[in-house]
Formats: C-alpha cells, sequence, structure tokens
C-alpha cells in the first residue's frame, strides 16, 4: 500500500495531518520531502533587502526617487527640419 499524506516534524516524531491507517506498531518505510509554502508577494525583496535595512536613510529613499525621476524623463532631442 501506498499513500501520501502531509505532516510536521516534531524533533525525531512526525506529527501527521490524518490517520494513515496502519496498525500501531507496523513497521513502516518513509520518504521525506519538504512542503514549500507560498510566501506573501514582495517577500524575496525584503529577504534581499533586509541586509541594507539597518543602515537604510531617508537620504538613500531621496536618492533612489531622483535617479527614478531621471530614468523616466524624455532625453531625445527634438529634430528640426
Amino acid at each position: 500500500m501506498v499513500r501520501q499524506l502531509q505532516g510536521v516534524i516534531r524533533g525525531k516524531t512526525i506529527e501527521l495531518s490524518e490517520d494513515p491507517g496502519i496498525a500501531d506498531g507496523q513497521p513502516v518505510e518513509i520518504t521525506i520531502r519538504i512542503v514549500r509554502l507560498p510566501r506573501p508577494w514582495g517577500e524575496g525583496l525584503r529577504r534581499c533587502a533586509g541586509a541594507l535595512a539597518a543602515d537604510w536613510t531617508e537620504e538613500d529613499d531621496r536618492i533612489l526617487e531622483q535617479i527614478h525621476l531621471e530614468r523616466r524623463r524624455d532625453s531625445r532631442q527634438e529634430i528640426s527640419g
């Protein structure tokens, strides 16, 4: 019999989310695969930027805003003809 169940590791014990339907004391073979939980949107960016969080200042915000505005400004020259 093969069943796929989920559970939580607690030290050397695995707490299953449901009854496996196997007799108590029955030897079993276990394959463990970590279940990746979805992260909230933006979590990856926060984790990357976290290294600078303690050193970030309002001046850094101002510099980034200035860079953003300069990139949006139209830098093309008008052609006279």
